[in-house]
């Protein structure tokens, strides 16, 4: 991406006016310091570039930073808030509904907060879904469970009637949660409030367990997915290491970016081929990965092996494509595709192996968040509740260059191609040195 072309500017509501309770002597935070628009973090920080951009008089491309303002623009005592989750399940979605709750209800002192039931069908009125009436005492516990209580779903919905049911109830902040498709659909509510002239904020937290979202350093989940796939790392190891030419193998999340099997793989370094989207490799001939894992069982007698679910899609061409609900292709399933070539491999070749296959992703998706990514998530979640305070709109919350900045949705919703893992970078030379696993390409 081309930061320098970005255009960060956050749209607002209007002017804010109303003095911010979260400093008020009633507040549980007296002594809050409040963030003004002009507070930036910079976008990029390599130094040279900087430079040269500063010597030529350009503009230092910025975001802005998140946080209280001084000013709001909602009246706490009349705003209404709706949530609402949408797509896969995630760890940290029940502690970002939490986190914004708590929030809207203890320091701006906002009462009526409402849940959107399983996604964006909670809007239409077909489905017949009412909301959920968050309160603290409803949140209080539920950082504690995996999943969301408010349910999710995938596909479309007309965003007419999604616009037009906010305006019915008054909501004055849209709060949504989740990944590209979510975003995006974001982005065309907040167009079509704008086309019809509401006062209605619409704020992103971006969601994806795979960590795939531009301009997100990290998606909240994916600190937990690492945790946990480790875990299945380990029992893989000890399978393999049980069994005369033992082989572990691992299927991680990952559709396009293989950023959970490849940190997961430095996380627990007993892996000795990661196959991720990013990277391309051959399966048959002397450099392939078949080559390449009878070798290691030559030498070492066992081996662990972990795929993203996205890698090694090549191999399916011409077969016929498969998509979800939201019209997202899926990918074709690498796990037990490579499970029957190695079997087949080594038998035709007389080698006796013991094969053991591990899929843990919907135990991953489904379990609470661990602390790290519980504490990750509180942060997402006020900062939500700051930016629609203010009557800013049209953004998600994001974490750059270590600071929690406010990031233009059109950016994200915009991006057809996900963030990926830099080949090139520092992350995927570590898992080349941990696992010692070359290139398995024949060219």
């Amino acid at each position: 991406m081309d930061y320098n072309s970005i255009d960060t500017a956050i749209p607002t509501l209007g002017e804010a006016t109303i003095p911010s309770p979260v400093q008020s002597k009633e507040s549980r935070v007296w002594g809050q310091r409040f963030i003004c628009d002009d507070e930036r973090v910079i976008i990029d920080l390599d130094l040279k570039r900087l430079k040269e951009r500063i010597a030529a008089g350009k503009e230092i491309p910025s975001f802005e930073k998140a946080g209280p303002r001084k000013k709001i623009y909602f009246d706490p005592s009349k705003l209404k808030c709706a949530l609402v989750t949408c797509g896969g399940l995630c760890p940290g979605l029940n502690d970002i509904i939490r986190a914004i709750v708590l929030e809207l209800y203890h320091c701006y002192g906002v009462k009526n907060i409402f849940g959107v039931q399983y996604g964006l069908q909670g809007f239409i009125s077909k489905y017949g879904l009412d909301y959920i009436r968050l309160k603290p005492d409803v949140v209080a516990d539920i950082h504690e469970m995996g999943g969301t209580i408010l349910g999710a779903s995938r596909g479309e919905q007309d965003i007419r009637e999604i616009v037009s049911c906010l305006e019915r109830d008054n909501i004055g902040i849209l709060f949504m949660i989740g990944g590209d498709g979510t975003l995006r659909a974001a982005d065309k509510i907040a167009e079509a409030v704008r086309e019809k002239g509401l006062k209605i904020s619409v704020i992103g937290v971006p969601k994806t367990i795979d960590n795939d979202i531009h301009l997100v350093a990290r998606s909240f989940g994916f600190h937990t997915a690492v945790d946990i796939a480790t875990t299945a790392i380990k029992a893989a190891h000890k399978e393999a290491e049980g069994y005369p030419n033992g082989i572990g193998l691992i299927k991680l999340m990952g559709r396009h970016s293989g950023f959970i099997a490849a940190t997961t793989t430095l996380a627990q370094q007993d892996v000795n081929f990661t196959l991720i989207p990013e990277v391309d490799f051959d399966l048959e001939g002397p450099k392939g990965f078949l080559a390449a894992l009878e070798k290691r069982l030559e030498e070492r007698k066992h081996a662990v092996i972990v795929v993203a679910e996205g890698a090694g899609q090549k191999f399916f061409e011409g077969m016929e494509k498969i998509f979800d609900e939201s019209g997202n292709a899926k990918p074709m399933d690498i796990g037990p595709f490579l499970k029957d070539k190695m079997t087949a491999y080594f038998k035709a070749k007389n080698i006796p192996i013991n094969l053991k296959y591990i899929d843990p992703s919907y135990i991953i998706r489904s379990l609470p968040a661990n602390s790290n990514d519980n504490v990750y998530c509180s942060y997402l979640g006020r900062d939500a509740v700051h930016a629609g305070m203010a009557g800013k709109t049209k953004l998600i919350v994001s974490r750059w260059n270590e600071e929690f900045v406010y990031v233009p949705m059109w950016v994200n919703a915009s991006e057809e191609k996900p963030k990926q893992v830099d080949t090139n970078g520092k992350l995927w030379f570590s898992v080349l040195e941990a696992t010692g696993q070359g290139s398995l390409r024949n060219e």
